[in-house]
């Protein structure tokens, strides 16, 4: 096993390096701090080798999807300061487990989910921090509140104590060609500024995964969302 987690390590050193190195030369192009980016790397379905071997190579922050995989790497990572982020859809059987486990959850999109995340949040810890997530290509078979119900949704979710709401997320239809990947970041930074008049706290953008993280950091992304191009395809 140490082998093996030494061996992934390597490789992860690798494309680590290389992420980073195109976070900073997109924050130079654009004037920007790559300091205030956070790169979550995308660990579902992933190993607990692999776990381990990014976070031998200096990762801290890791994105989950589902819940019955991510629960016994969160218990493995005890005493190791990782900040898990849940980013998958949520099932209102899963929140209070969600809820326990998490520092951070990006998919927030009803006030169903919201109160119950809420209310199952263990007062010994912190407020769960989180993310609405918008669907800005108001694609059909995606999920995210539509834009004109998000305003009301930021509201409501203000008024819950032990949420801190830390700004907005989407994934953008998929496209290959910059200027078009650029226009929904784009969009959902508006949005922000937006809410920032009555919300001015409200400072963080969960926006781009590995075909479009440029796109996205030159539109205001402050969380970026990388699988594929750290821990390669999924078994």
């Amino acid at each position: 096993m140490t082998e093996l987690i030494q061996n992934h390590s390597n490789d992860f050193s690798e494309k680590l390096t290389l992420i980073n190195q195109r976070i900073a030369s997109t924050c130079r192009k654009s004037g920007l701090e790559s300091r205030n980016i956070t790169l979550i790397a995308v660990s579902k379905t992933q190993p607990w080798s692999k776990i381990v071997a990014a976070y031998q190579a200096g990762q801290r922050h890791f994105g989950e999807n589902y819940l019955q995989d991510a629960q016994p790497k969160i218990e493995q990572s005890n005493g190791m300061g990782i900040e898990w982020h849940f980013i998958g859809t949520i099932q209102a059987n899963k929140t209070r487990a969600i809820a326990t486990h998490f520092n951070w959850v990006h998919t927030l999109d009803r006030i169903k989910i919201a109160q119950r995340l809420n209310d199952q949040r263990p007062l010994h810890l912190p407020p769960l921090q989180v993310f609405i997530q918008v669907n800005i290509s108001r694609e059909v078979n995606k999920a995210g509140v539509d834009l004109i119900q998000l305003s009301d949704l930021v509201t409501q979710v203000q008024q819950l104590p032990h949420l801190q709401l830390q700004g907005l997320m989407c994934i953008p239809m998929a496209t290959r060609k910059f200027e078009t990947q650029v226009k929904p970041f784009q969009q959902l930074q508006q949005e922000l500024v937006r809410l920032q008049t009555n919300y001015p706290h409200l400072q963080q953008l969960s926006m781009g995964m590995s075909a479009d993280l440029e796109a996205a950091i030159v539109a205001g992304a402050t969380h970026i969302r990388i699988g594929t191009d750290l821990f390669g395809a999924r078994n």
